[in-house]
């Protein structure tokens, strides 16, 4: 591993240790950025559209810092064991980091299980849009949930350190989401 790239994992790697709190900047009911990025399911890159993902419904958009990291992978299997759930709700489930689309092809098949696509952001212009990224490092992405509407606005966030939370926060709110659509 180059060293920059050692230094750079060191340091996400020590921030997640020490427990900064996670921030949700994003307020509720502001306009949801829309992106273009690469994503990885099951193994195979593609292009993720937010655009085209909210046509469908609502989109659980979660950041997190560092695939293979054991937060993560927790909040992966949990997102990955939830998105049926999610899917019969009507909601599409995407997770985000500034890792490249290498290391997520093998994170969407080993942590996410196949279940949901994983965006690459190594730039973190994505995260620093929806004000996901780590304090002292806002290009790396904290631990920041988001439910974006089918209008593309934000109507829930959800921010925890905690990896096991953001699955209950966004089902939750998708489920009090679908109770307000009309039938």
């Amino acid at each position: 591993m180059p060293a920059s790239l050692f230094t750079r994992a060191a340091a996400v790697a020590a921030l997640a240790l020490i427990g900064l709190p996670a921030r949700a900047d994003l307020p509720i009911g502001a306009k949801a950025p829309a992106f273009v990025t690469e994503a990885a399911l099951g193994g195979k890159a593609s292009t993720f559209s937010m655009a085209d993902a909210l046509r469908k419904g609502p989109v659980v958009l979660y950041f997190f810092p560092k695939a293979f990291t054991s937060g993560c992978t927790v909040e992966a299997h949990a997102f990955a064991e939830a998105t049926p759930e999610f899917q019969q709700l009507g909601a599409t489930v995407i997770g985000m980091s500034s890792d490249s689309i290498e290391t997520l092809k093998k994170f969407s098949v080993e942590a996410c299980r196949s279940q949901f696509a994983v965006a690459a952001d190594p730039g973190g212009r994505v995260i620093r849009q929806y004000d996901a990224g780590i304090l002292l490092m806002p290009d790396v992405a904290d631990r920041v949930s988001y439910l974006v509407s089918p209008a593309g606005k934000v109507i829930a966030h959800h921010a925890s350190m905690n990896p096991e939370s953001h699955v209950s926060q966004m089902l939750d709110a998708v489920r009090r989401w679908r109770q307000q659509q009309p039938r």
